[in-house]
């Protein structure tokens, strides 16, 4: 009863134009990913509509809803979802609240301060690498001397904040600490290895000592000269390869677009070095793709070439991942970007945990059956570590 009167009173506000906004939360599911939604009026077209905000671990998700199929959409979020519900309006706010045996309460009370009602649809997203007096995005040729990213580089613009976003994400979990010891492998032309420094550094005043290891001098030589010209004193890359660098002290182990068992490689040095935080968005998986060999009704699935492959990106990150839990690290698998952007797009977040020797085991004999299941005699990440 108290939750239809809730719908009521927004759709009395939407017909008086006075809604301001609406969040919903308190999730029923703990482990639900859906952390919050976030609900607005806008004008599209000249034509009033409500836009949601989902709100999730690791991106938000926007929708816009006719005013009659928004009302709806709350009520079932509120039936199947989230326990709480708080809305204002220009004269009252309503705070509903359901608890866990369906008893809803609904509080209405006077608006003390009058809010202007915005119904722009604003497509300004904050980012939080900005292109103001950032001259390292110009060196590296990703904006124009004047701070506008370049028509070829927006697609790059937009993955480097949505890791940052990630990476963001992540440190809310983790207790702050003053000094972070990082080391990202393959770093190529330091695309993301600076924006991480920057962020790490002027949003987050941490220390951030950072080495950025590849192969190819030639971008060695080009970030460490844009580091210096920044004075990024604690930001330095060195020529050498994943499998023959020695790490000492590290925190968080960054390897993006390793290709096929190079990103075994760095999970292995990841490990071995007791980082607390792996961050892998792996490329090419070959060694799988190659030695799986399936009988049976599996042959359906992989007797077609796309098929296979797929496949194959599927079994090799999952044994990863398996096989990260097995070493003691609580691990993520998540898109790292939309796939309009870059086909390379599954990134591995694998966090040092306190996990039993019991769930230890189940992770190994959880890769036995799969490699089994699919004829994969060895997974390349078992021999390295």
């Amino acid at each position: 009863m108290e939750l239809k009167k809730f719908i009521e009173e927004l759709k009395s506000a939407l017909a008086q134009n006075q809604f301001i906004k609406a969040t919903l939360a308190n999730k029923i599911d703990k482990n639900s990913i859906l952390k919050n939604v976030f609900i607005k009026p806008v004008l599209l077209k000249n034509k009033l509509q409500l836009n949601f905000v989902y709100r999730n671990n690791t991106n938000d998700i926007t929708k816009n809803f006719e005013i009659e199929s928004g009302l709806d959409e709350i009520e079932n979020l509120l039936k199947t979802t989230f326990r709480n519900a708080d809305a204002f309006t220009t004269t009252h706010e309503l705070h509903l609240m359901i608890s866990k045996n369906n008893k809803a309460t609904l509080i209405k009370k006077a608006t003390k301060n009058a809010t202007e009602i915005n119904l722009s649809h604003d497509h300004i997203k904050h980012r939080l690498v900005q292109t103001t007096a950032n001259s390292y995005l110009h060196a590296l040729g990703i904006s124009n001397a004047d701070g506008h990213i370049k028509t070829a580089m927006q697609a790059k613009y937009k993955q480097i904040n949505r890791y940052i976003e990630i990476v963001a994400d992540i440190l809310k979990d983790i207790p702050e600490q003053n000094e972070w010891h990082i080391t990202d492998m393959g770093s190529g032309k330091g695309y993301l290895t600076f924006a991480l420094y920057d962020y790490l550094r002027s949003q987050k005043n941490t220390q951030a000592n950072i080495t950025g290891v590849e192969m190819r001098s030639e971008l060695v030589k080009k970030c460490n000269n844009i580091a210096q010209e920044n004075k990024f004193d604690t930001l330095h890359f060195v020529e050498g390869t994943i499998q023959n660098t020695a790490l000492k002290k590290v925190d968080m182990l960054i390897a993006l677009h390793a290709c096929d068992t190079a990103t075994d490689d760095a999970i292995a040095k990841g490990i071995e070095a007791d980082a607390a935080l792996i961050i892998c968005a792996p490329c090419c998986h070959k060694q799988v793709r190659k030695d799986m060999h399936t009988d049976g009704v599996l042959k359906s699935i992989t007797k077609h070439g796309i098929l296979l492959e797929r496949q194959a990106e599927i079994l090799t990150d999952t044994i990863r991942a398996l096989l990260l839990e097995s070493k003691g690290y609580k691990t993520r698998v998540f898109d790292f970007i939309d796939w309009e952007h870059t086909p390379k797009n599954v990134l591995i977040v694998a966090q040092k945990s306190t996990i039993d020797k019991a769930t230890k085991a189940k992770c190994i004999t959880k890769i036995h059956e799969l490699k089994k299941l699919f004829g994969l005699e060895k997974h390349y990440l078992e021999g390295v570590i």
